[in-house]
């Protein structure tokens, strides 16, 4: 967060709301007809844990008549069943999410009803500080609570602007509205100050015009399947909260079980022994507990090994209660890293459990109390807990772990001193990793656009570019998400199906069904440059939408679908054996443009007019450097030359007759002090003389170097 003391802002645990209906009176009102007038429209919304119990409450607003209410995204919280319940008890069936944006944490819901009181969108640009505000809100459960103050500052946090009032704010608020003495709606309650009860923070109402103007309605059967695991791979036990991003398996919330415990099996077959399980994972808060599962009965028994406030547990469950607890093992080890990842692994033998920690034995117990079962995962108590590369099999690594573990060990006093030393060395060494890990990733690219283009993998290739910022992304499981999405849209038409009804099939599934949609609010975040985190979002650029669409078209036999690389707005063709072209829009909800508008979205880019050039069909490998160009044009070069020449070095690899990204690339080495880079750069383009370039400035720079 930027902003002085709002570096310290907080976001209330639970809802937030927008709006839009009739205009207010023109005159002021009393703080009591006030509340009068807008209690029929400002409701209770609740959401529920998979266990289906009530996991937070917080407050919306109606914003038209036909049953669309605002509120804050993580109010309705995403994946989750939603209820709510209007001031004189009416409850609303849910039908769908029309709406949200991460970003301003906002979200419009629809509710099966006509005919509802809306609440008015007031300017929020023309709310003047120190003008008096009023809040409608829920505050710690505390349902349809008023209470007045004044608009105190407009502020920036975190990039957005946020109307400060002197209100306080509570869980519950979040979500509600904030009306102006006129009964029009300025802003949706979202942030508590920490410095003070009483000052808080609201998105303005403006932001909600967006979200009206460019919906992306999902309805809720889809919205529930958001982040959930594949019930062919998981089956949660004892509730809490389980779901996958990004390749990882996440929890949060307590379970059922004793002490919170909550379990996801793995629906893996378990070979015969031995076999081993090994999983990393990592803990928000040290004080809970969060590892593996094995012979679980998917009930109450089960054995577990798992860190716990520091140090590592091998227990038996034998029951629902402490009395069938057995801790076998618990040991402090030097080996575990509290607050990172920490792979712990088991191997399970005829006689025996041998359980490592970051590959170093750390416990070993004969109990045989629990004979077979399924494997998996746990957590216990509140702990939030990530987990990646989940692997079960019969081939480990035990006989080197076994000997590393077994040979004399360093002491706490000499391993510290040994850090130190480290310490020193540790800067080189990542930056060393950080370059091994870039020309492993642009190996893998060139690999992968060397092949045949009708062979070309699209796909895989957008997902190394994701890979190439962030060197943990697990790319295996998105090309398992991608295939199921093409088998969940091929089930939606019969095997003689024409193309006609795998379009159609296909448009259904992404934009009406699970809402992807364009960037409204961030637009140059890398986020939407990430084939990956466009699939978890459902949120991206014109370019990475389009990429979606056409490797789900060649997933379902819908051929004639290729690249249109519009200046300034990519989008998809699709060429039918026996008709016409359509110009398809993916950004927008894969609407049909026509050749006329493609055009003049050229001369709005470009400001020429238009050219038979922009309307060829895009290559897999200009489909990935146009990506890569997003990224780069989407920093400041100056402020982060690092990444500025991560991109810079992939580009080259793919194109490296590219002069000016020669140019920028020697100047970006000389700043950086790679005088050898830099001298490699110049000498291309002294060898090459290519139109264009002052060659007696290259060769003065190459001469100084």
């Amino acid at each position: 967060m930027t902003g002085g003391p709002l570096a310290i802002a907080q976001k209330a645990a639970t809802p937030k709301p927008v709006t839009k209906g009739k205009p207010a009176a023109a005159d002021a009102k009393s703080v009591e007809a006030l509340t009068a007038a807008a209690l029929p429209s400002v409701v209770v919304i609740k959401h529920f844990g998979r266990d289906g119990k009530e996991d937070g409450v917080g407050a919306g607003f109606v914003i038209s008549t036909d049953g669309l209410i605002a509120t804050s995204l993580h109010v309705i919280g995403e994946a989750r069943p939603i209820a709510v319940q209007f001031a004189d008890g009416t409850q609303r069936e849910v039908t769908e999410v029309y709406a949200w944006d991460r970003k301003f944490d906002l979200a419009i819901i629809r509710v099966a009803a006509t005919k509802l009181p809306a609440l008015a969108l007031g300017d929020s640009d023309a709310l003047k500080q120190g003008a008096a505000v009023m809040a409608i809100g829920n505050p710690v459960g505390l349902r349809h609570s008023v209470v007045q103050g004044v608009l105190s500052a407009r502020r920036d946090v975190d990039g957005n602007e946020m109307l400060q009032v002197a209100i306080p704010i509570e869980p519950g608020n979040s979500g509600g509205p904030l009306l102006d003495m006129k009964g029009r709606v300025h802003g949706v309650l979202t942030l508590k100050s920490a410095l003070t009860a009483n000052l808080g923070f609201a998105m303005p109402s403006k932001l909600i015009t967006a979200l009206l103007e460019k919906p992306n309605p999902v309805p809720m059967s889809r919205w529930l399947t958001i982040g959930a695991l594949n019930a062919r791979d998981w089956k949660p036990v004892f509730g809490a909260r389980w779901s996958q991003r990004a390749g990882r398996v996440q929890v949060e919330g307590a379970g059922q079980g004793f002490g919170g415990r909550s379990l996801c099996l793995s629906q893996k077959p378990v070979p015969a022994r031995p076999y081993e399980i090994a999983v990393e994972v990592r803990l928000d808060d040290e004080s809970g507990a969060a590892g593996l599962v094995f012979a679980a009965d998917g009930g109450d028994r089960h054995y577990g090994f798992y860190p716990s406030a520091g140090q590592l547990r091998l227990t038996r469950f034998d029951g629902p209660s402490v009395y069938s607890w057995n801790i076998l093992k618990q040991v402090p080890t030097e080996h575990y890293q509290p607050g990172e990842w920490n792979q712990i692994r088991v191997r399970v033998e005829a006689e025996r459990i041998l359980c490592f920690v970051n590959d170093q034995l750390v416990a070993e117990s004969q109990d045989d109390g629990l004979k077979a079962g399924q494997v998996g995962l746990a957590k216990f108590r509140d702990t939030r807990a990530e987990f990646r590369n989940f692997r079960l099999g019969t081939n480990g690594i035990l006989s080197a772990s076994a000997r590393a573990a077994s040979a004399t060990g360093t002491n706490a006093i000499a391993l510290k001193e040994r850090a130190r030393s480290l310490e020193r060395e540790a800067k080189e060494l990542r930056r060393e990793a950080a370059k091994l890990h870039r020309a492993t990733v642009q190996g893998e690219l060139l690999k992968v656009l060397g092949e045949p283009e009708a062979k070309i993998d699209l796909f895989h290739a957008a997902l190394l570019l994701a890979r190439l910022d962030n060197a943990e992304l697990d790319i295996e499981p998105y090309r398992q998400q991608i295939t199921e999405m093409a088998r969940e849209v091929a089930g939606k038409f019969s095997k003689d199906a024409d193309a006609a009804t795998k379009l159609a099939a296909l448009k259904e599934y992404l934009f009406a069904e699970n809402g992807f949609h364009g960037s409204r609010s961030d637009y140059s975040s890398r986020a939407n440059s990430y084939i990956n985190q466009v699939l978890d979002d459902r949120e991206g650029l014109p370019i990475t939408l389009s990429v979606l669409f056409m490797e789900l078209a060649q997933r379902i036999g819908l051929s004639g679908v290729d690249g249109l690389p519009l200046p300034g707005h990519f989008m998809v063709r699709y060429t039918p054996g026996n008709g016409p072209e359509q110009i398809i829009d993916a950004y927008n909800g894969g609407r049909t443009v026509s050749r006329t508008e493609a055009q003049e979205r050229v001369l709005e880019a470009t400001g020429e007019g238009f050219r038979d050039f922009d309307f060829r069909s895009a290559t897999k490998r200009e489909i990935i450097l146009r990506m890569l160009r997003n990224l780069l044009g989407g920093i400041r070069v100056d402020d982060a030359p690092v990444d500025s020449l991560r991109y810079l070095d992939a580009i080259l690899a793919l194109a490296p007759d590219g002069v000016s990204d020669r140019l920028n690339r020697a100047r970006l080495r000389m700043q950086m002090g790679n005088s050898a880079g830099a001298k490699e750069d110049f000498k291309w383009l002294l060898d090459q003389q290519p139109a264009g370039v002052d060659l007696e400035r290259v060769a003065e720079l190459y001469r100084s170097l």
